[in-house]
C-alpha cells in the first residue's frame, strides 16, 4: 500500500468524498473556471449542468488529475490531489473512474482487452481472474457476448457501455461521466440513464454526470449543480431547480436563448 493510500479518510454516507474549493483554470487566454467550489457527497448522483464550452468537462478532468488548476484545491477523501505526481495519482485513479464522452476505447483492442486493460495495467497476471472480472463487468452493462468485437463494429451506445464496463472493473468508489448520452437517440439514452442508476444502487457508487440533457437530469440526479460563467451558480435538488424563478436557471431549463430574433 502506498503512502497516499494510507492518507485516505473514507467519507460516511452524505459526507463529501470529493471537496473542490476555488478552482481556477484557463485555456489559452480564456478563463474557463473562475473559482469553482463544490462538494460531491458519498453515494449520490450529482449532475453538473452548463452551456456547451462552459467548462464542465474541464472541471471533471481536475477530479482525476488529468488537468492541474492554476489555483484552488481538490480533496479526495482528505487527500489534496492537485500537488500529487503522476505516480502518486495511481491510488486516486483506483478510487475514481471516468467514462469519456467518446468512450476513449483503444481501436486496436477487442472489447475484452479494452475492459481488461485496467487490471493488466495494475499488474494482474492471472488470466482466469481477468476473465472472471471482465465477464462480470460486461454482464453489469448488458454487453456479454460482444467481447470479441472491435470498437469499430460497435454502435455509439455499445461503445459507452464498454467504456463503463472498463471504468467499473476495479471497481471505483466514484464514477465520472462526461456527456454519457451525447449523440445517442432517446431510447438508447434512456437505457444509459437506467444503467447509471442501477450501478449506483448495486455498487453504492458515487456518480458525477456532466450533461446538458434535462431529461437525463430529471431521471438520474440526486442533486444538480449549474456551472455558469465559470462558477457554480446553483446547487440543489431537481425539484428546487425546476421551481426556481431565477431567469438564468429558467432559460437553461427551458432551453431558451436571449438572442434577438432576426
Amino acid at each position: 500500500m502506498s503512502d497516499i493510500s494510507k492518507k485516505f479518510v473514507p467519507a460516511a454516507p452524505g459526507e463529501a468524498v470529493i471537496r473542490v474549493r476555488d478552482l481556477v483554470q484557463t485555456i489559452g487566454e480564456q478563463r474557463i473556471l473562475r473559482g469553482v467550489s463544490l462538494d460531491i457527497r458519498k453515494g449520490e448522483t450529482l449532475v453538473l449542468l452548463g452551456k456547451s464550452g462552459g467548462g464542465k468537462s474541464v472541471f471533471l478532468r481536475h477530479l482525476i488529475g488529468l488537468m492541474l488548476p492554476l489555483s484552488g484545491s481538490v480533496l479526495c477523501e482528505g487527500v489534496e490531489i492537485t500537488t500529487l505526481t503522476e505516480r502518486e495519482m495511481a491510488p486516486v485513479r483506483k478510487k475514481v473512474g471516468m467514462v469519456f464522452q467518446d468512450g476513449a476505447l483503444f481501436d486496436s483492442m477487442t472489447v475484452y482487452d479494452n475492459v481488461a486493460f485496467p487490471l493488466r495495467e495494475r499488474g494482474e497476471e492471472d488470466e482466469a481472474v481477468v476473465a472472471e472480472k471482465v465477464d462480470e463487468a460486461l454482464g453489469m452493462v448488458n454487453m456479454r457476448g460482444h467481447d470479441a468485437k472491435m470498437p469499430v463494429n460497435l454502435s455509439g451506445g455499445m461503445r459507452k457501455r464498454v467504456a463503463l464496463a472498463r471504468a467499473i472493473i476495479s471497481p471505483p468508489d466514484v464514477i465520472l461521466y462526461d456527456e454519457p448520452t451525447a449523440g445517442l437517440d432517446p431510447i438508447v439514452s434512456d437505457s444509459i440513464n437506467r444503467l447509471i442508476r442501477r450501478l449506483q444502487r448495486r455498487m453504492h457508487v458515487t456518480s458525477v454526470v456532466v450533461t446538458h440533457d434535462m431529461v437525463s437530469t430529471r431521471f438520474i440526479a440526486d442533486r444538480v449543480a449549474l456551472l455558469e460563467e465559470g462558477k457554480i451558480y446553483f446547487c440543489g435538488s431537481v425539484e428546487e431547480l425546476m421551481a426556481s424563478g431565477d431567469p438564468v436557471i429558467k432559460d437553461f431549463v427551458e432551453g431558451r436563448s436571449n438572442d434577438a430574433v432576426l
